[in-house]
């Protein structure tokens, strides 16, 4: 924002130079020769110099997109910085989602090492059942404390995103209950990346560099400048008034001879806007790119997340009917075990594809723009 106010002041200079410009100078001296003598003169000067080229217009019109420049800049670190702190807290409710998931199973482990104990103390299982739940147990609560670890890092990525101290983020709806898109419009224009601040910028690039042409193509014809003065000047203070005088002349200031400097200015500026121009259409056909990259994998994340959370359901269903035959002495514990570790991954799994979902609409949002309303 500071930066835009920059641009401008920048600007508002570079226009005045368009308009006549009018000062004030005062003067009052005493020599010291052969007899001393006073001199008292004030006047104002008005100068102004006819933009019969276009050289002024020129620069101000260079200055103007400089300005818009710094603008898109500002709305590229707006829409920046919400991408940013929304892919931040979804990641921290993941990481959350994550934490309960590794506590449910960590009390499910808990129950299975009491049953496994039970059962090999009544002489219905052996020893390695028992260590087996044991070490599952063991291995769970090691997730605790790294979980709890990147949960506190990601609180302190969001504080700084949103210019706080360090400290605990407040928490809304879960992960789960997060709104997503039922689908995206059918048919989206292309005329929304007009919007996209990077290409914004890169045209206005282009435009400060094609008016940098027209600066340099100008500079090559003479200057004119206007110029009168009127002012009061005498020798006694006391006559001051009464000695006033006017003066009005022209000046004209063309190149003649530079060595070829003001060709090669030229030559230099027209390669400027070749490579602006350039830029430019790198830009547009990366924003094509992230666009439909970013539409790809929205669609495809969404299909993985509907694939994992039938994984998960399946996997549920296993550990349950799992459990209730080791129970009743119909397999060993360690297809409970397997079950427990498949029923975890997908749980992990569901919880990772829903955050990858929220992400892609993110991810969306930036590529293109700040999303897909045509505001």
């Amino acid at each position: 924002a500071a930066r835009g106010k920059e641009s401008s002041f920048a600007l508002r200079m570079e226009k005045a130079k368009l308009y006549p410009g009018i000062s004030a100078d005062a003067l009052a001296e005493r020599e010291y020769d052969r007899s001393p003598a006073n001199l008292f003169n004030t006047e104002a000067i008005f100068s102004w110099e006819l933009d019969l080229w276009g050289k002024l217009r020129w620069g101000s019109q260079a200055s103007l997109a400089a300005y818009l420049q710094t603008v898109e800049g500002q709305r590229a670190m707006q829409m920046t910085l919400i991408a940013q702190v929304a892919q931040a807290y979804f990641e921290l409710q993941a990481l959350d989602m994550e934490l309960s998931i590794v506590r449910q199973t960590y009390d499910a482990r808990v129950e299975s090492v009491r049953l496994a104990k039970l059962r090999f103390e009544g002489g219905l299982t052996s020893e390695t059942a028992f260590r087996q739940a044991q070490v599952e147990l063991a291995k769970t609560r090691t997730l605790i404390p790294d979980l709890e670890r990147r949960i506190r890092l990601k609180e302190n990525d969001i504080s700084l995103l949103t210019g706080a101290y360090p400290g605990s983020i407040p928490r809304g709806k879960s992960i789960e209950d997060q709104m997503l898109p039922h689908g995206l419009p059918v048919g989206l224009p292309s005329s929304l990346l007009e919007r996209r601040p990077d290409i914004r910028a890169a045209e206005y690039k282009l435009k400060a560099a094609n008016a940098k042409v027209g600066i340099a193509y100008t500079s090559m014809f003479p200057q004119i400048t206007l110029t009168a003065r009127y002012g009061r000047e005498n020798n006694e203070l006391s006559g001051f008034l009464a000695a006033p005088y006017f003066y009005l002349g022209g000046k004209l200031l063309a190149p003649i001879l530079n060595a070829g400097s003001n060709r090669a200015k030229l030559k230099a500026s027209r390669a400027a806007l070749e490579q602006e121009t350039y830029k430019y259409q790198q830009t547009v056909l990366v924003a094509f790119k992230e666009v439909d990259n970013a539409l790809t994998t929205f669609s495809k994340i969404r299909e993985m997340r509907k694939a994992r959370s039938r994984l998960e359901q399946a996997a549920r269903s296993y550990m349950e009917l799992a459990t209730l035959q080791y129970i009743n002495g119909v397999i060993s514990y360690l297809d409970v075990l397997d079950a427990q570790r498949g029923y975890f991954d997908a749980q992990i799994g569901l919880n990772n594809a829903v955050r990858d979902e929220l992400l892609s609409v993110v991810n969306l949002y930036s590529a293109l723009g700040g999303g897909w309303e045509n505001k």
